[in-house]
């Protein structure tokens, strides 16, 4: 396919190339045009979208097979590697609501499903939504969480990662059932999660978007299992 669109930008670009220059072949006579200056912004624009082109179609695999890299180590470490013996990133079922696609990814071991993992957001942090990656197994039970991007406060509220601090495992076999909703609060609320020194927001946020993830994955849970 990236062939099929070089050669097409490639002879595109020769065309409108040798139209271009035909136009300029007696420069003199064309400076005394009033449509000079529009030649020349027409000539820079087409380079400009050339140059965009090629470095799009030069890096559009690359990046690709980036965010593939990305997701899966993700779910490595929300899904246990005993847990499946398929290829998570090509078992994929999606969640659709309203205008939002989110995709499911589904473990199975000897072909029945064992686990599912899916992305999601957390609303409330203090600097903005937080989105994270969470494996459940067929149970219900947290297998691992872990935050996929963020904008909270370096220092502060960045310890929801898991290089910067061990505090997003304690959400680690979780469960509606194990966790009553009261619970499922920081400790300065009365639940059973810390809080951080000076940034309860953002912790906040997570606990409560941990419990809405359990939640999403128990009206699910039918479909997911099949």
């Amino acid at each position: 396919m990236n062939s099929i669109n070089l050669t097409s930008l490639r002879d595109f670009a020769t065309h409108h190339w040798a139209i271009l220059m035909r136009q300029f072949e007696d420069l003199d006579a064309l400076r005394q045009r009033l449509d000079y200056q529009t030649y020349i912004l027409a000539a820079a624009g087409l380079v400009s979208s050339l140059v965009l082109g090629f470095a799009d179609l030069a890096t559009r695999g690359s990046i690709a097979a980036r965010q593939e890299e990305d997701i899966q180590a993700t779910l490595e470490q929300v899904i246990p590697a005993a847990l499946h013996d398929n290829p998570l990133l090509r078992d994929v079922k999606s969640l659709v609501e309203g205008s939002l696609t989110t995709p499911v990814y589904i473990a199975r071991q000897q072909g029945e499903v064992t686990a599912v993992a899916f992305k999601f957001i957390a609303t409330g942090g203090y600097s903005g939504p937080i989105t994270l990656m969470m494996g459940i197994d067929k149970s219900g039970t947290v297998l691992g969480v872990r935050v996929v991007a963020h904008a909270e406060t370096p220092g502060l509220g960045d310890k929801i990662e898991r290089e910067k601090s061990p505090w997003i495992l304690a959400f680690d076999q979780r469960s509606l059932t194990n966790t009553p909703p009261e619970r499922w609060r920081v400790k300065k609320d009365g639940g059973d999660f810390d809080q951080f020194a000076g940034a309860t927001i953002t912790p906040r946020a997570v606990v409560r978007g941990v419990e809405a993830g359990l939640q999403l994955f128990q009206k699910h849970r039918s479909e997911w299992l099949e």
